[in-house]
């Protein structure tokens, strides 16, 4: 198997996982504690958390576990990439986001495809959006440009977590997760007519990330391995 299918494969595999982490665990804390959302929010953070960094060990010497379009594209304009990485990663971790969804509904036994009716909008939450994936990439990056990518998977994880708290959107940050939410009408969802307003937040937030993190590592490691 060539090097760029096992990269793909690994982008579809790691987000397929990552959206039935996050959307199986939304299912089943609903489930476990339906009079307590503050409860349902730990538990779906606590998964995600821990689910989330080991998606990234498994998958990071194969794909660089990417799993999130706004970490692709500032990994090729930080580092030169070739841009051609853009074009199969972002497909890849769309389709699997999706399909990572799907398989969460059926795993749970409802519709395969719900469209979520969460409705998610107004300036709070977009705010949150632009600070959770700014932070996500500077995160990510402060590490990488520094030598330190192998403490990606924790520090990724656990930012998460904790931003799942400290954001009123409870920390997309991920445009191709945001797709893949919208199939299903459960905890973690998001309604389709949320998405794209959630997806430019996150843009914005990579933005300022990217800016941020030219501002404070303007001068990667020799080498630099990809998070």
């Amino acid at each position: 198997m060539s090097t760029t299918v096992r990269s793909v494969a690994g982008e579809f595999l790691g987000s397929a996982g990552l959206a039935a982490v996050v959307i199986g665990s939304g299912i089943a804390a609903q489930r476990l504690s339906p009079e307590d959302v503050g409860l349902q929010l730990f538990e779906n953070a606590f998964a995600t958390a821990l689910g989330l960094a080991v998606l990234i060990m498994v998958f990071a010497s194969v794909s660089g576990a990417h799993f999130n379009p706004v970490v692709t594209l500032t990994d090729v304009l930080l580092h030169r990439r070739k841009w051609s990485i853009v074009c199969f990663y972002l497909p890849a971790q769309v389709l699997g986001c999706i399909g990572g969804a799907v398989l969460a509904n059926v795993m749970f036994g409802a519709p395969a495809v719900s469209w979520s009716t969460t409705d998610r909008n107004g300036f709070p939450l977009l705010l949150s959006e632009v600070i959770a994936t700014a932070g996500l990439i500077l995160v990510i990056f402060a590490l990488v440009r520094t030598g330190r990518s192998q403490l990606a998977a924790p520090a990724v994880g656990a930012y998460i977590g904790a931003a799942y708290f400290f954001t009123s959107s409870t920390s997309f940050a991920n445009p191709a997760i945001t797709i893949g939410r919208m199939f299903s009408d459960t905890f973690a969802g998001i309604a389709p007519a949320s998405a794209l307003p959630f997806i430019t937040a996150q843009l914005v937030g990579a933005g300022l990330g990217w800016l941020l993190v030219r501002a404070l590592f303007p001068v990667p490691a020799p080498e630099p391995a990809t998070a």
